[in-house]
């Protein structure tokens, strides 16, 4: 186990690989389009099978990390995700870049299900994620920067996150090798707590989520097609965003329950509802660095606090994960939800859309954050007594998921 107050670099390293996939999304579905014989929706087709993949891989492997092994599991995602996005970079055949897509998204999901129930484990888990959402919004601020002068194509941000997966690789040797003896042995099961409050809110994440990545998903075609700005200027908009949402994330860390939660979660998601309209209709620059800039800034800070309030539905971690699980659905289902709107009715109209949906939400969440209990601090325990406590990172992950732009 890690000291106390000592960052887990390697967690931080797999967070930040698992994460980078949803991050990218908007220049991988924008290059998909631009270079390969793609529409728009098709496009956003595939960023979705990427999600969906990832999201999938949460789902199955969360509660089995520490039976397979965190060093096992972590070292077979990050090898799909160099297989897979590697071998979909290298290729123009629409059917291997699909695939290849599909298990990188394999391998992301898996990378960010050991990473998070082990950052689940430390005993500062709020400060660990906050490390992992600094690094990965880092590291996709400067391949926003890098992508467009390593010319064009689809193959250079997958390449990105390939070569991250290997990068990432030697970290692994830190991790735990050994599963756990007893998987078996669980302390009694206990009822789960707090039951409307954590399905309303588990059922507000999966449509929050998904407007968030309906947005994120077209935002680098607003820019091209709409707002009519060189991919430079738009990778660079969203460079800004990410280094914004980095302050965001901070201050989030910084301020922590001296607001409450109902506040930051209900004042920022209509904020964000303001964010989208504006980031869909732009048509300059101006317009559209604002929308996304602050839409970037928010998001991570409305994220944090929901985070937290999962977490304190119940000290074991249960609706922490089932609203990990329906973020994870949303956010992959987002792509493929703003590539329809936007192809049937204009990106204004989608904004739209997505801003309204995201009205409604805000006041259950609101209800439910103004009835969150404070969480307990949980002291550390020895392996044979671990209770089987999963979780599913919230995002396009980030998510995306996104973390962050989600993701």
């Amino acid at each position: 186990m890690f000291a106390p107050r000592t960052t887990p670099w390697p967690l931080v390293a797999l967070f930040t690989a698992g994460y980078l996939a949803p991050y990218l999304l908007p220049t991988v579905v924008g290059r998909l389009d631009s270079g390969l014989p793609l529409s728009p929706t098709q496009a956003g087709a595939v960023g979705s099978t990427l999600l969906l993949g990832s999201a999938a891989a949460g789902f199955l492997l969360a509660s089995r990390v520490e039976r397979v092994g965190a060093r096992r599991l972590a070292r077979t995602g990050l090898a799909l995700a160099l297989l897979g996005y590697g071998g979909a970079a290298l290729t123009h055949a629409v059917p291997a870049v699909v695939l290849g897509v599909l298990i990188g998204g394999l391998g992301s999901g898996t990378a960010t299900a050991v990473a998070a129930t082990r950052i689940a484990a430390q005993p500062d888990p709020h400060r660990v994620t906050t490390v992992g959402l600094l690094s990965v919004s880092a590291l996709a601020g400067t391949a926003y920067l890098t992508v467009p002068h390593l010319g064009a194509g689809h193959g250079q941000p997958l390449a990105a996150i390939a070569l991250t997966a290997l990068a990432v690789w030697p970290t692994t040797s830190r991790l735990p090798s050994d599963a756990a003896p007893h998987p078996q042995t669980t302390r009694a099961a206990t009822p789960l707590p707090h039951r409307r409050a954590g399905l309303t809110l588990a059922a507000c994440m999966l449509c929050w989520s998904l407007a968030q990545n309906s947005l994120w998903g077209v935002s680098g075609r607003i820019g091209l097609t709409q707002a009519h700005l060189p991919e430079a200027t738009v990778g660079a908009v969203f460079a800004v965003g990410l280094g914004a949402g980095l302050l965001g994330v901070t201050g989030a860390g910084a301020l922590g329950p001296r607001l409450g939660r109902a506040l930051p979660i209900g004042g920022g998601t209509v904020l964000i509802a303001a964010c989208i309209v504006l980031s869909a209709s732009a048509t300059d620059l101006p317009t559209f660095a604002t929308g996304e800039i602050a839409w970037n800034t928010l998001y991570p800070v409305v994220l944090l606090y929901v985070i937290g309030l999962a977490a304190s539905l119940d000290p074991r971690g249960r609706w922490a994960v089932l609203v990990g699980s329906a973020s994870a659905l949303g956010t992959a289902a987002g792509p493929l939800v703003g590539s329809l709107l936007s192809a049937r009715a204009g990106f204004e109209v989608m904004g739209a859309v997505l801003a309204v949906g995201l009205l409604l939400l805000a006041l259950p969440m609101t209800a439910v954050a103004r009835g969150g209990r404070t969480r307990k601090p949980v002291e550390p325990v020895e392996m044979a007594e671990v209770v089987e406590v999963v979780e599913i990172p919230l995002d396009t992950a980030t998510a995306t998921d996104r973390l962050a732009p989600a993701t």
